[in-house]
């Protein structure tokens, strides 16, 4: 989706969202929904699963941590507003890390319960999940699957390490990071190897003249597959 010079092509995150929809035969979304890919079971149950798109460009971290990067959201708003609710404020926060780390994470729950089975709604969370797409500069991807369910707030120990990035440490590290008065940013980086499942790492033929659709652009780089499927 993105061109560089020499052919080269870096990953565009609708293209990776339209891919995946094509891939699993579901719809993407296209919009600020809680998944960005919904898979329908079958024919004709209402039931499906959701699948989050992340991608970041962290290929290079992953091989000296071990961990995969990527931000669950920006929604300093909605995290605030969270926040006030149990009575913590831009200024007591700093001395409550484990109640707002908890809070945190059981608003991301929320949202993920809301458009689920168990709220009366059409996802079956126990078979959605993140898919995220690691990358670097030359050309490199992986791809890696975890379940969409948060690991227990009170299991991970979670302090300031400076007055405006919260953690969230396991055993091995750092599993969350929230910059509360600087972008809002929830981010997760849980071990590789706790992954559901992984891709190889891979990389995508340089094209000159990569144009039109998703479809247009699998007929691009697969000609003899195209052919033979069609």
């Amino acid at each position: 989706m993105l061109h560089q010079k020499g052919g080269s092509t870096l990953p565009g995150w609708r293209d990776f969202e339209r891919t995946v929809a094509i891939v699993f035969g579901g719809e993407a979304q296209e919009n600020k929904d809680i998944f960005d890919v919904l898979v329908q079971k079958t024919e004709h149950a209402p039931i499906k699963f959701g699948i989050s798109c992340k991608m970041r460009r962290e290929l290079n971290k992953l091989e000296k941590t071990g961990r995969i990067y990527f931000e669950l959201s920006n929604s300093a708003g909605y995290f605030w507003k969270q926040l006030k609710s149990r009575g913590i404020t831009p200024k007591n926060y700093l001395k409550k890390p484990a109640a707002v780390g908890k809070a945190l994470i059981d608003l991301v729950e929320s949202w993920h319960c809301a458009v689920s089975t168990k709220c009366g709604e059409t996802v079956n969370l126990n078979e959605s999940f993140y898919f995220v797409l690691s990358w670097n500069k030359k050309g490199f991807y992986q791809l890696h699957q975890f379940a969409i369910h948060m690991p227990k707030p009170k299991s991970l120990k979670w302090h300031f390490s400076t007055p405006r990035c919260l953690r969230g440490d396991d055993q091995h590290g750092t599993l969350f990071e929230w910059y509360g008065e600087s972008g809002g940013q929830l981010k997760y980086y849980p071990l590789a190897k706790s992954a559901q499942w992984h891709s190889e790492v891979f990389s995508l033929e340089p094209i000159k003249d990569l144009k039109g659709g998703m479809l247009a652009k699998v007929a691009t780089y697969f000609p003899e597959f195209w052919k033979k499927v069609n």
